[in-house]
């Protein structure tokens, strides 16, 4: 069984002591590809490392919306080039709107609208961040696809939202990654999300170290190895297998990425 973990951040201090041993469980858990997020360009050397020292790591970059006051006149020359460095880089990301954590409206959508047309120029795939502010990531998706007559390709990842919420993103073309958080027991609208998402649409992730899934949730540290216990719930929420999930979510991985095997 293979397994590709859309959304990690395993450059963050919590894996330096042990990063091999995190590569040998992710490998035998089956994690046979990572897509590895970029909070701002300053950690794409990092990254880069990483995905120097470990093949199976694609990279993608961008700017967080939690970071959007970092951005200036040289952001999106910078994140252009190191997308143009190496057939390794994948994706613009992650880039989308938080407003939970802050309300700068303006400058977020700004910085993601700089990103979308990154992506568009590029033909690359997006990966979106999207926390209390369903309606206006869609808003400017929607606003995107008027005006370039299609939309931009990419995922939303480590989704939230509801069934109505989920189907508004199928419609503009985007695949729905789950994370940890459809293990938790009281994530019913989350559980509904992964239950109805079409099979060509559907993604899996850990977001590591964050969240980590049940039967892992009281471990500090969210690890690619427990992408699996995803992969799980949502098989049973499905009425599917494990290896169908895997087989299913992995294709499209690499569809969406445009990843060999």
């Amino acid at each position: 069984m293979q397994l590709i973990d859309t959304h990690v951040h395993i450059n963050f201090d919590v894996f330096q002591a042990d990063i091999e041993k995190v590569r040998s469980r992710w490998q035998q858990a089956g994690v046979v590809r990572l897509i590895h997020s970029c909070v701002e360009p300053t950690e794409f050397s990092s990254i880069a490392a990483l995905a120097h020292q470990f093949p199976e790591i694609s990279i993608a970059v961008g700017l967080h919306p939690l970071d959007a006051d970092k951005w200036n006149q040289q952001t999106p020359d910078e994140i252009k080039y190191l997308a143009q460095s190496g057939p390794r880089v994948v994706a613009i990301g992650e880039t989308g709107l938080d407003f939970y954590k802050a309300d700068n409206y303006e400058q977020q959508c700004m910085v993601f609208e700089a990103q979308l047309r990154i992506a568009t120029e590029l033909n690359l795939p997006v990966i979106i961040h999207c926390r209390n502010a369903t309606a206006e990531v869609r808003d400017v998706l929607q606003k995107w696809k008027n005006l370039k007559g299609e939309s931009v390709r990419g995922v939303m990842h480590c989704w939230g939202g509801t069934p109505e919420e989920t189907q508004w993103f199928l419609d503009l073309g985007f695949y729905i990654s789950f994370s940890g958080t459809v293990t938790f027991k009281n994530a019913k609208q989350i559980q509904a999300s992964a239950a109805m998402v079409r099979s060509d649409r559907l993604l899996i992730e850990t977001d590591c170290p964050f969240l980590a899934p049940v039967p892992k949730r009281g471990e500090k540290r969210n690890e690619p190895a427990y992408v699996r216990y995803v992969a799980e719930q949502i098989a049973r929420l499905r009425g599917e297998t494990t290896e169908a999930i895997a087989a299913m979510t992995t294709k499209n991985a690499c569809n969406l990425f445009n990843l060999t095997l």
